[in-house]
């Protein structure tokens, strides 16, 4: 699906997509779709990993803290 954005870079960002478009010899959708995989998997990796700590905070409780206040 191709759908059309319209985006705003700053100076340094335009820059350095010229840049590496010459550098690297790929048209700046190419770069574009790369870059956002990448960075749609790293958000997804840090995602995964607060939602992993998240559970564990609300579960890591050491024995006096589990056992206050119960009475056997």
């Amino acid at each position: 699906m191709k759908e059309t954005i319209n985006l705003t870079l700053d100076a340094e960002n335009a820059e350095n997509l010229q840049l590496f478009t010459e550098i690297l010899k790929k048209d700046i959708n190419t770069i574009f779709n790369e870059a956002l995989a990448q960075y749609f998997e790293n958000a997804q990796k840090k995602l995964l990993e607060k939602n992993i700590a998240d559970e564990n905070a609300m579960t890591n409780l050491d024995y006096d803290e589990f056992w206050d206040g119960v009475e056997l």
